[in-house]
C-alpha cells in the first residue's frame, strides 16, 4: 500500500537516478581527459567526507581486514569511473550510458560466484537477450567511436564486480565511511597507476596532474557534490521505505535519462544512426526485466552512479 513516506522516497530515488544520469553529460562538458577528471572527482568527494566526524569515527572502528577489503573495492570503483569517462571521451555520453546498461548482464554471471549462491539458468537467458541490442549499438556508431563502446563495456563489467562485492560487505560499516574509504583508496590507486597507464590502457593515458580552469573546476564541484554525495545521501534515506525491487527498477532508468539529456543538451542524435537507438531500446527493455528475474533480494549500498 502506498504511503506518503513511500511516495516521497520514490520521488527521491527518481531524483537520484536523474542526477546519476547527468554525470555522463558533465563528463562530456568537462574538458579534462578522463584520468584527471576522475582523480579530481574522487579527491573532492573524499575531501568533503573528511569534514564529517562520523566518517573518522567509523574508520577507527573498522578492523584492518575490512579496511583492506573496502580499499580493494575502491580500486575497482576508480577503474570503473576511469573507463566510464574514457568511453564518454572516446565516443559520447549516450554510448557510455548505454554501455552501463550492460552491468546487470555481467552481474547475472558474477554475483552467484561472489555471493556463493547457485547459478540461475534464467539469468543466463536474460544475458543472452541483450546481445542483439549490443550488436545494433556497435553497428550504429561511427567506426571511430567503437573503441568507446569497448571501454564502456569494460566499465559495465567493473560495475558488476564491485557492486557484487559491495553487496557482500554491505553490513560491515557505515555507508559514508565506506564511501570515503573506497574513494580515498581509488584516488591513491589512480595516482600510482598513472605512470603505467600508457602501457596498460594507452587509449586512456594522459597527464594526471592537470589543474582545472574555472569552467572545469565548477563542473567538477557540481559532479562531486550534486551528482555524487547528494544522491548517495538521498538514496540512503529512500531505501528505508522502498523495496530492493523498486530501487532496482528505478535505477534502470539511468541510461534513459542520460541518453535523453545527451540528445537535448549535446545534440548527440546527429552522431549516431537509428540502429544505435534501436539497440538502446532492446538493451534497456531487457534491463527492465532484470528485477523480475532477481525477485526481491536485499538492497546493496546505493552506487555513486556513473
Amino acid at each position: 500500500m502506498s504511503t506518503p513516506d513511500t511516495r516521497k522516497a520514490l520521488l527521491q530515488i527518481h531524483f537520484c537516478v536523474l542526477l546519476w544520469g547527468i554525470t555522463a553529460i558533465l563528463g562530456k562538458l568537462i574538458t579534462l581527459p578522463a584520468l584527471p577528471l576522475v582523480w579530481w572527482r574522487m579527491l573532492l568527494v573524499v575531501a568533503m567526507l573528511a569534514l564529517l566526524p562520523r566518517v573518522w569515527r567509523g574508520l577507527r572502528a573498522l578492523p584492518p581486514a575490512v579496511i583492506a577489503g573496502y580499499a580493494g573495492i575502491g580500486v575497482l570503483v576508480a577503474l570503473h569511473w576511469l573507463t566510464f569517462y574514457g568511453a564518454v571521451k572516446l565516443a559520447n555520453a549516450s554510448v557510455a550510458a548505454t554501455c552501463i546498461a550492460l552491468a546487470p548482464v555481467f552481474t547475472s554471471i558474477i554475483e552467484p560466484w561472489v555471493a556463493k549462491r547457485p547459478f540461475q539458468l534464467r539469468e543466463l537467458a536474460f544475458g543472452l537477450a541483450v546481445l542483439p541490442g549490443v550488436a545494433l549499438v556497435v553497428g550504429g556508431v561511427p567506426d571511430g567511436m567503437r573503441i568507446g563502446v569497448l571501454v564502456g563495456a569494460m566499465s559495465a563489467l567493473l560495475v558488476a564486480v564491485f557492486g557484487s562485492l559491495n553487496k557482500r560487505m554491505v553490513s560491515h560499516a557505515d555507508p559514508l565511511t565506506v564511501t570515503a574509504l573506497e574513494l580515498g583508496a581509488g584516488t591513491l590507486a589512480l595516482t600510482l597507476l598513472a605512470p603505467a597507464l600508457p602501457l596498460l590502457l594507452p587509449a586512456l593515458a594522459s597527464p594526471l596532474w592537470v589543474l582545472p580552469d574555472l569552467h572545469d573546476g565548477l563542473l567538477l564541484l557540481l559532479l562531486a557534490g550534486a551528482c555524487t554525495l547528494l544522491p548517495f545521501a538521498l538514496a540512503l534515506v529512500a531505501l528505508r521505505h522502498l523495496s530492493a525491487y523498486t530501487v532496482q527498477l528505478v535505477t534502470n532508468l539511468e541510461p534513459v535519462y542520460a541518453v535523453l539529456l545527451a540528445i537535448v543538451l549535446l545534440g548527440e542524435q546527429h552522431e549516431v544512426s537509428a540502429r544505435f537507438y534501436l539497440g538502446v531500446a532492446i538493451i534497456i527493455g531487457a534491463v527492465f526485466l532484470h528485477p523480475l528475474l532477481h525477485r526481491r533480494r536485499p538492497a546493496a549500498l546505493p552506487a555513486a552512479g556513473g
